[in-house]
C-alpha cells in the first residue's frame, strides 16, 4: 500500500486529486494551491513573524533553502541551478543535525544573581566575583515587558519563586516591588502531591566525585561474569579512613539503602521487616500488569513531562520518561535526570534507560532502584540514530547478543520492579531479529517487550510490519508483548488488537493528535475545533510554565518545546474536511483551506507561522530568535 506510494508535495503547485496516491483524501471545496495557502494567510505577515527564517520559495525546507543559498555563494553557475531546479525535487530526510541552538538563557542577557530571589535574601557567596546582576532597579530597567496579566505559578502555588524575574511579575509584585503571596492558594497547594524524582544536591555532588558504591551492582557483574572479583579499588574503600566516608555501607545509608529511599516523601519508622533486610526474588517481584492499556511511547524531546500531563488528561494509562542515558545519570547531569521526573497524575510510569555496557547499566539500574519512584524500568533496545548506534546502543544491542544478555540479567537483578524492553524488529530491512531474541529476553526475566514493527534501517520509509508482529507475539507468549507502530485512528488500534498483542504503545499518533486515547477509549471519531486544539496548546504552555518556570529561561525552553510539537501538530487533518475516514498515518495532507483562519494556520508546515502560534500563547519572540525543526519530514513516504 503506502511501500509503494510514491513521494508528494514535492512541488506543490496545483490542488491534488483525492485519489492520489500517499495524500490525505481532502474534500474538494477545502483543498487549494500553495499560493492561495499562504495569499489567505498573508504573506507579509508571515515575513514579520520572525525576520530570522530564510526568505525564499516558501515550499522548500529551511535547511534546503540554506543548501541552495550557499550554492549561490559558491559561484555555481545559473544553467546548474536551473537544471537543478528543473529536476523534481528530493524529500529532505533524517534530522537537521546542522540546526542553530541557542540555550534559553542567551536571550537574557542581564541576569538577576538568585540570592536575591531567595526569601529572606541571603548574601550572595560569590560576593565581588558574582557575574549577575545585583542591582534590581537596574535589572528593571532592562527586563522586557511582562507577557501577560497573569502569572501560572501565581496562581496555581499561591507563590512564585521567581518573583522580579517572571515574565508576568506585574500579577504577584507588589507597590514596592515585594513578592505577594496567597496563604490559601499555599496551604491548600502544599497538601497536593509533588512532582517526584528530583535530584538531590548531596546525590549530586557524590555522584560527581564518584563516591556512590554499587555493592549490589559489582556483585552481579561478578556473577554474570564469573570472573576473579576485580583488583580495582573504589574511591570509597580508598579513603575508607577518613572521617567523610568510612566505608562502603555508610555511604550506601547516605543515598539510600536497598528499601525505601531516604528521598521518599513518606517517611518511615518502627521495626524492621524482612522486606527491608531481605532482597526480593524473580518471582517475588511486583508484576507489570498492563495488558489492554493504552502506553504512551517514551518520545524524545516531545515527550516531556508538560506533554504527558496532556496525554494523561486524554486517557493515556501507561507513561513512560525519555530516553535517559546511563552514563550522563551516573555523571549526575542535573539535564538527564530532569527526564525522570514523574507527575502525580502518572499513576503507571517507567523510565527509560540507554546504554551499551553492562557496568554502566547495572549500576545505573542500581542508583534508580534506590533513589526514584517507578513502576517499572525500560531498556531501549530500539533508538536507530548514528550518535547511540555506533556507540553499541540502542538498536546495535540486537546484534551484541552477549552483552545485551548481560545488561538485562544484571539490571533485572538489582532492580525491585519489573524490566521491561522496547525494541525494532532488526537493524537491516530484510533481517528480523526480534523473533528470535523475545525466547531469550523471556529466560532473562524480562516482564515486557514493546516491539516497533519497523528496522532501524528502513526508519519511516514503510508501514510497520503488523504481520510480523502478530507471528512475535505468539513467539512472546506467555510474556505480554506490546505492539507499536502507525497508530493515529481507533480502527487502526481495532486492527492492531486483533494481532494477539497484550496492549498497544502509541507515539507518532499522539503527537499528531493526543486527542487519540479518547478516539480509542470511546471508539469514535472526534472532529476537534481549532479553538479547542488551541485550549490544549494553551494548557501545555501553563503544564510548561509549571514545569521550567515563568522567568525568560523558562518562557523560551516552553516555547521550544512548544515548536517542536507544532512540527507534528500541523500534520493532523481535521475529520470535518477528509472524503474518507480515518486519516492514515503516512498520507502527507495537501495545501488546504481550514474552515477558518485558525484551522489553516495550524495546517501551516512552516516555521513562522508555528512561531505565529507560539506568540500567541508566550507572547512576542526575543530578538534574534531562531527555530528550525529537529526532524524532517519524511513520514509519508
Amino acid at each position: 500500500m503506502a511501500e509503494a506510494a510514491a513521494e508528494s508535495g514535492g512541488g506543490g503547485d496545483s490542488g491534488v486529486g483525492a485519489c492520489e496516491r500517499g495524500v490525505a483524501p481532502i474534500k474538494a471545496q477545502y483543498r487549494t494551491t500553495k499560493e492561495q495557502f499562504h495569499e489567505y494567510l498573508g504573506g507579509d505577515k508571515q515575513e514579520g513573524a520572525c525576520q530570522e527564517v530564510p526568505t525564499g520559495d516558501p515550499a522548500e525546507p529551511g535547511a534546503k533553502r540554506i543548501r541552495l543559498e550557499d550554492g549561490q555563494e559558491n559561484g555555481k553557475t545559473e544553467v546548474a541551478i536551473e537544471s537543478r531546479e528543473r529536476q523534481v525535487p528530493k524529500r529532505a530526510r533524517g534530522q537537521n543535525k546542522s540546526r542553530p541552538h541557542v540555550k534559553p538563557a542567551h536571550y537574557d542577557k542581564e541576569r538577576l544573581c538568585p540570592s536575591l530571589l531567595q526569601e529572606p535574601v541571603n548574601p550572595c557567596a560569590f560576593g565581588d566575583r558574582c557575574r549577575f546582576l545585583h542591582d534590581v532597579g537596574r535589572y528593571l530597567e532592562t527586563k522586557p515587558a511582562d507577557l501577560g496579566p497573569r502569572c501560572v505559578l501565581f496562581d496555581t502555588f499561591g507563590r512564585c519563586p521567581f518573583g522580579v524575574t517572571c515574565r508576568f511579575a506585574g500579577a504577584h509584585l507588589g507597590p514596592e516591588g515585594q513578592n505577594l503571596v496567597q496563604e490559601e492558594v499555599v496551604a491548600r497547594s502544599a497538601q497536593l502531591p509533588s512532582v517526584r524524582n528530583g535530584l538531590d544536591r548531596a546525590l549530586q555532588q557524590q555522584l560527581r566525585k564518584r563516591q556512590v558504591c554499587f555493592e549490589r551492582a559489582e556483585q552481579a557483574l561478578n556473577r554474570l561474569t564469573q570472573g576473579p572479583v576485580p583488583t580495582a579499588v573504589p574511591e570509597t574503600t580508598v579513603a575508607a579512613s577518613t572521617p567523610k566516608q568510612n566505608s562502603c555501607h555508610a555511604q550506601l545509608d547516605t543515598v539510600g539503602g536497598a528499601g525505601t529511599p531516604q528521598s521518599s516523601p513518606v517517611p518511615t519508622c518502627g521495626p524492621l521487616t524482612d522486606e527491608d533486610v531481605i532482597r526480593l526474588r524473580p518471582c517475588e517481584k511486583k508484576r507489570l500488569d498492563i495488558s489492554g492499556k493504552l502506553y504512551l511511547a517514551p518520545l524524545t524531546t516531545c515527550g516531556n513531562l508538560p506533554f504527558r500531563r496532556i496525554c494523561k488528561r486524554f486517557g493515556a494509562d501507561v507513561t513512560c520518561g525519555e530516553m535517559a542515558v546511563c552514563t550522563n545519570l551516573l555523571q549526575g547531569q542535573m539535564s538527564e535526570w530532569a527526564l525522570l521526573k514523574r507527575h502525580p497524575c502518572e499513576d503507571i510510569f517507567g523510565v527509560q534507560l540507554e546504554g551499551a555496557f553492562p557496568d554502566t547499566m547495572t549500576k545505573c539500574a542500581e542508583l534508580l532502584n534506590r533513589t526514584i519512584d517507578v513502576d517499572f524500568v525500560d531498556i531501549n533496545v530500539g533508538c536507530p540514530i548514528d550518535l547511540v548506534y555506533k556507540k553499541g546502543g540502542g538498536c546495535a544491542l540486537m546484534n551484541r547478543s552477549a552483552k545485551f544478555q548481560q545488561i538485562v540479567r544484571g539490571v533485572n537483578e538489582v532492580l525491585d520492579v519489573p524490566l521491561t524492553v522496547k525494541m525494532r524488529t532488526g537493524v537491516q530491512e530484510r533481517v528480523s531479529l526480534a523473533h528470535r531474541l523475545l525466547p531469550e529476553l523471556r529466560d532473562w526475566g524480562v516482564a515486557l517487550v514493546t516491539l516497533h514493527g519497523r528496522s532501524r534501517e528502513q526508519r519511516y520509509t514503510r508501514l510497520a510490519d503488523w504481520p510480523y508482529i502478530e507471528q512475535c507475539a505468539k513467539v512472546a507468549s506467555p510474556m505480554p508483548l506490546f505492539g507499536n507502530g502507525d497508530i493515529l485512528s481507533f480502527e487502526d488500534a481495532n486492527c492492531a488488537m486483533q494481532t494477539g498483542v497484550a496492549g498497544i504503545m502509541v507515539a507518532r499518533g499522539a503527537l499528531l493528535k493526543p486527542w487519540l486515547f479518547t478516539e480509542i477509549k470511546e471508539q469514535r471519531h472526534w472532529d476537534i475545533s481549532s479553538s479547542e486544539r488551541l485550549d490544549i496548546l494553551r494548557d501545555f504552555t501553563h503544564y510548561g510554565l509549571e514545569h521550567w518556570g515563568s522567568d525568560t529561561q523558562g518562557v523560551e525552553r516552553t516555547r521550544r518545546f512548544l515548536l517542536e510539537w507544532l512540527s507534528f501538530l500541523c500534520r493532523y487533518v481535521p475529520v470535518g474536511l477528509l472524503e474518507r475516514l480515518p486519516q492514515k498515518i503516512n498520507e502527507r495532507p495537501p495545501y488546504y483551506l481550514g474552515r477558518d483562519y485558525l484551522e489553516t494556520l495550524m495546517a501551516s508546515q512552516q516555521a513562522a507561522d508555528w512561531i505565529r502560534i507560539s506568540e500567541m500563547l508566550l507572547g512576542p519572540v526575543p530578538p534574534g530568535f531562531v527555530f528550525l525543526p529537529k526532524h524532517k519530514a519524511n513520514a509519508y513516504k
